[in-house]
C-alpha cells in the first residue's frame, strides 16, 4: 500500500476519533437536570406557593364565620327565647344581632372572592403539575438515551483508537513524525487530489506534481505543503 494512502487512512481514523470525542463531550455536558426541567419545577413550586396564601385566608375566614354564627345563634336564642322581656335589653340584642349578621354577610362575600382565587390557583397548579410531570418524564427518557449514546460512543472510540494504533504501527517513524507535525500545524496533513486540484487549498496542481503524487514517494503540495493523496 502506498504511504500516502496509509497516511490518508490514518488521518481518516483520527478525524473520526476527533468527531466522536467532540460528540461525547457534548452529550456528557447534557447529562443532569436540564434548564427546561428546572424551569418546570420552579413554575410548579411558584404555583404551589400562590395557592397556599388564599387557602390560608379561606381557612381563617371559615373560622371567623363559624365564630360569628355561634355568637349570632346565642344572641337569637336570647332575643326570641322569651327569657328576656326588658325592652332595652331586647333592643340591645336586636342591634347586636343585626351587627353580627352584617359582619357575617361581609365575611361571606369576602369568602366567595377568596374561593374564586383558590379555584383559579388550584387550576393553575394542576396545569403546572401536569407540565412538570410531562417534562420530567421526557427528561428521564432523554437521559436514558444519552447514557446509551455515551456508552456506544465510548465503545466506538475504543475501537477507533485500536484502529489508529494499528494504522500508525504500519508507518515508519520518520514519515509518521512528518505527518504528526503537519497535523499539528494545519489540522489536516494529507490532502486528497480531486480533478487535479488539492482539496487542502483548492489550488490546481501542475502536471509534474500530479505525476509525482502518483508515485510511491510522498509529495507535498507546492501551495499548502500538505501531503498529496491520489485515490
Amino acid at each position: 500500500m502506498a504511504t500516502s494512502r496509509q497516511l490518508y487512512e490514518l488521518q481518516s481514523i483520527e478525524l473520526e476519533i476527533e468527531a466522536a470525542e467532540k460528540e461525547l463531550l457534548q452529550k456528557e455536558a447534557m447529562l443532569g437536570e436540564s434548564r427546561e426541567l428546572l424551569e418546570a419545577r420552579q413554575r410548579q413550586q411558584q404555583a404551589t406557593r400562590q395557592l397556599e396564601e388564599p387557602k390560608k385566608q379561606q381557612k381563617t375566614l371559615e373560622w371567623e364565620i363559624d365564630d360569628i354564627a355561634g355568637k349570632l345563634s346565642k344572641v337569637q336564642q336570647d332575643l326570641y327565647g322569651g327569657r328576656i322581656v326588658n325592652p332595652k335589653e331586647l333592643s340591645g340584642l336586636q342591634h347586636e344581632a343585626e351587627s353580627l349578621k352584617k359582619k357575617s354577610d361581609s365575611l361571606e362575600e369576602k369568602a366567595l372572592e377568596i374561593m374564586e382565587q383558590v379555584d383559579t390557583a388550584t387550576a393553575e397548579l394542576a396545569v403546572s403539575d401536569s407540565h412538570q410531570a410531562a417534562t420530567e418524564t421526557k427528561w428521564k427518557e432523554e437521559q436514558k438515551q444519552l447514557a446509551a449514546d455515551i456508552g456506544q460512543l465510548k465503545d466506538s472510540l475504543t475501537g477507533l483508537w485500536q484502529q489508529r494504533q494499528q494504522a500508525a504501527a504500519s508507518i515508519d517513524g520518520e514519515t509518521l513524525d512528518c505527518y504528526n507535525r503537519l497535523r499539528k500545524q494545519k489540522g489536516t496533513a494529507v490532502a486528497q487530489v480531486n480533478q487535479g486540484t488539492c482539496r487542502g487549498c483548492r489550488i490546481s496542481l501542475s502536471t509534474a506534481e500530479l505525476q509525482r503524487a502518483k508515485g510511491s514517494r510522498l509529495v507535498m503540495c507546492s501551495s499548502c505543503g500538505r501531503i498529496l493523496f491520489i485515490d
